[in-house]
């Protein structure tokens, strides 16, 4: 421990802190932009400085480490000019088009400059130009970056694919791809996690807004939207709705609302992915000299990406089973056309989903075998729903609850823990133990792939002497890691999941941002409690699911199945995604 002053008040703190930490302890707030605690204390831009008695030039609080004695002023007047200065000049090689900016509002520049009274800005403006990568559903404007490096350290050191570099020096640096190719010819996986760490909005997703209101205006057209499990935690955060009040069924009343013809659960898609994924695991494993091990889910678009660019000879490994947004596409343009006597050209399938890779997807030309169309047309992010629900002026709080739509929008909680880590492999346990001994688990017996760790394993037991070595991580570092580790013999496994965002689908890239917080955990927690409370929890306890099957699909793994439920994984490369 320590003790230092802060503004003539005496401070003890660890050795270890910063100045900034020692400050917040005694609730002295001093601002900050760049900083995100634990992944960007680099100081980069000089707006935490502060003096200390003895040195002739302010420091930032973010990296300077506390002393014995220090003395700290965090807001005397040559503080506060040389912030609002550092601001200015930051202003001044920034886009201030704030009305125009999906992130006014809620944008950490923005608050700054109210905060620090700044009405004008004395500089000559400046701005870099970049053009706009039309395939990429990951934009990038170039005058609105700060320079704060935050998306190089999280693509770096959380995700580990590094496509963000800090390029040239003095006046003319800037933030670009690393080897200053287009977006969408470098290895991106589209995780967004750059883009929930920006604190502008110099990094967006894409936004498909306009197209899905021209869709929904379309007399000739039948749109049918789908909801994400992981959407259901969070799609309320920017409305002020209490979680509580926020439940699925009053989601499903607000996209009603918006004008779409059917509103459908993705539950529904993730129950059949369960029932495909859980049933090609059983196949590999009871045939395992043919097939390479371990096995992979497939369902995260992210690390699809990742693994076929980053580790291609493991790409044999993952399920074939496709994504639960493209099986619920698939079906839609199959199954329910033909049982709605609709055509199937004239339908458009939106999803809302809680990540950014989804929009591409989507677009993967080996994913369109129900009529030769892309399975699903459109893809929202959390963000853009909250933005579309505004544009249509429909305000959620005086909703009632609704039902989704029969027969695709039936789910269970298998399928709703489909958003958190762990989900997946929890769902596929409990319905590939029913398949191998004709009974139920206890739902809960697979406890120890839940919860926020990033790398879980246990062995799971069945009857019969049956053992499964399963593993689940979240966030593509970690998944570098087991893959390094399976390379190496370090590691054994039978089935794994992989999410490509930290903390699984409900800390997606899509997802609203909140200020230097991550939510990925309290939104899980929620969907893990929802599941807790379904009457049912079993993917091959879905009645919808089970009739589909008898009247169309036969069963897991059948040729119908196999022609619009699973995809050739190495079919389709990510320069083109074709």
């Amino acid at each position: 421990m320590v003790t230092l002053t802060i503004n003539g008040q005496s401070v003890q703190i660890e050795a270890s802190a910063t100045i900034l930490d020692a400050a917040k302890s005694v609730g002295v707030e001093i601002p900050t932009l760049c900083y995100w605690k634990g992944l960007n204390q680099i100081g980069a831009c000089r707006v935490c400085v502060v003096e200390v008695a003895g040195y002739d030039r302010l420091l930032p609080a973010c990296e300077t480490i506390v002393e014995e004695g220090m003395e700290v002023r965090t807001h005397s007047p040559c503080v506060v000019q040389a912030r609002k200065t550092n601001v200015q000049l930051i202003l001044s090689e920034h886009n201030t088009s704030c009305t125009s900016c999906v992130r006014s509002g809620n944008c950490e520049l923005q608050r700054l400059a109210d905060e620090l009274n700044i009405t004008r800005i004395p500089y000559e403006k400046r701005l870099e130009r970049n053009a706009i990568d039309q395939i990429s559903p990951l934009v990038r404007e170039a005058d609105k970056c700060v320079k704060c490096m935050r998306c190089i350290q999280v693509c770096d050191n959380i995700q580990t694919v590094n496509i963000w570099s800090f390029l040239g020096i003095g006046s003319g640096a800037t933030v670009g791809t690393t080897e200053n190719k287009p977006l969408s010819q470098t290895d991106c996986t589209y995780c967004g996690q750059c883009v929930t760490h920006c604190p502008v909005g110099a990094l967006t997703a894409r936004d498909d807004t306009d197209r899905v209101i021209e869709a929904l205006a379309d007399p000739n057209l039948t749109t049918l939207v789908q909801v994400a499990p992981a959407v259901r935690a969070a799609w309320q955060e920017e409305f002020g709705i209490d979680s509580d009040a926020a439940t699925p069924q009053r989601l499903a009343a607000l996209l009603r609302r918006l004008g779409f013809d059917y509103v459908f659960d993705t539950n529904f898609g993730a129950d059949l992915t369960i029932m495909e994924e859980a049933s090609e695991f059983i196949e590999r494993f009871t045939h395992k000299d043919e097939y390479q091990w371990p096995m992979f889910t497939s369902c995260c678009p992210g690390w699809m990406r990742f693994v076929k660019t980053q580790y291609p000879e493991f790409v044999a490994n993952t399920s074939t089973a496709k994504s639960p947004q493209q099986m619920f596409g698939a079906i839609a343009k199959s199954y329910f056309a033909e049982r709605m006597g609709l055509d199937p050209h004239n339908i458009r399938v939106v999803s809302i989903m809680p990540c950014m890779a989804k929009k591409r997807e989507c677009e993967i030309e080996t994913l369109r075998d129900a009529c030769g169309d892309p399975d699903v047309d459109l893809v929202l992010t959390t963000r853009e729903l909250t933005r579309l629900v505004k544009a249509l002026g429909v305000a959620p709080d005086t909703l009632q609850d609704e039902e989704f739509d029969s027969p695709l929008g039936e789910g269970t909680g298998a399928a709703t823990i489909f958003g958190a880590t762990g989900g997946v492999m929890d769902a596929a346990l409990r319905t590939a133990y029913y398949l191998l001994t004709g009974a139920n688990p206890d739902p809960d017996a697979f406890e120890d792939v839940r919860g926020s760790n990033p790398w879980k394993e246990t062995v799971v037991k069945a009857p019969g002497d049956i053992n499964v070595r399963v593993a689940v991580v979240s966030g593509l570092g970690s998944a570098r890691k087991l893959l390094d580790a399976l390379k190496r013999g370090d590691v054994e496994y039978d089935f794994v999941e992989v999410m490509a965002c930290p903390g699984g689908c409900a800390g997606g890239g899509g997802q609203p941002i909140h200020e230097r917080e991550e939510y990925g955990e309290p939104r899980a927690n929620a969907l893990w409690k929802l599941d807790a409370n379904m009457s049912a929890r079993f993917s091959h306890e879905n009645r919808s699911v089970m009739t589909l099957y008898d009247e169309y699909l036969e069963k897991p793994l059948s040729e119908n199945s196999h022609r619009l439920l699973h995809v050739d994984q190495l079919a389709w490369n990510v320069r083109s995604d074709s």
